[in-house]
């Protein structure tokens, strides 16, 4: 597992830029922002931690299409979904999925803090978006592993992914947000939130790579 960890590691920042393309289109729509809704930074620093979140799950949804889009070329895809069982492919796709966040989202994570201080975000929000970041992300990539396990023989498959997934994401974009804003905002709560964002994660981590096994074991029928 730890060689395929690697590998796909390899292949998501290789594939068409993965990572690279992620930040630019991250940093892209950060830089719009202040365009749409004009140079008051107050209204800027409010609502940061929510175009953030926003602008990260765009930039998400641009590399799931090649989550097995290399596998399925090469013909080793149908090998592993022939060769496994549920629990053995689902217990891959889960491995593939880490790769993934680690090559791709990741780094928009890392990048976070410096397009916070774009927006004019205080340190303290601007840590709390990144944390949440890191641990909703995940999440992300988990409901996405299904869409693009459903995706994965279609021609135009990227379009189908964003349709199917972006609605699943709003629970996680909601709590996200609202933790973010929390650590902030003395009304709201921090910890709630971010307790139900983490249970999210660790839910998806168990769900996703098991909706994607059987879509590709489907897929394969």
């Amino acid at each position: 597992m730890s060689s395929l960890f690697l590998r796909d590691i390899r292949l998501s920042i290789r594939a068409g830029g993965g990572a690279l393309i992620g930040v630019i289109f991250f940093l892209a729509v950060i830089a719009t922002i202040p365009f749409g809704v004009g140079p008051d930074l107050n209204l800027l620093s409010r609502i940061g931690p929510a175009i953030l979140w926003i602008a990260a799950l765009l930039a998400c949804l641009l590399g799931l299409d090649r989550l097995f889009q290399a596998d399925r070329e090469d013909g080793s895809l149908d090998l592993l979904v022939l060769n496994s069982d549920r629990q053995m492919l689902a217990l891959t796709v889960l491995v593939k999925c880490l790769a993934h966040w680690a090559g791709s989202v990741l780094p928009l994570v890392v990048a976070a803090p410096l397009l916070g201080l774009f927006m004019n975000m205080e340190p303290t929000g601007i840590g709390a978006t990144a944390f949440t970041l890191l641990v909703g992300t995940p999440a992300i990539t988990f409901i996405g592993a299904a869409g693009a396990a459903v995706a994965v023989a279609l021609p135009r498959g990227g379009l189908l992914i964003s349709v199917l997934v972006l609605p699943l994401t709003i629970p996680v974009l909601i709590f996200g947000v609202s933790a973010s804003y929390g650590a902030v905002a003395d009304p709201a709560p921090f910890l709630q939130p971010f307790l139900i964002l983490a249970a999210l994660t660790l839910f998806l981590a168990v769900v996703g790579p098991l909706a994607a096994a059987l879509a590709l074991r489907h897929g394969t029928d």
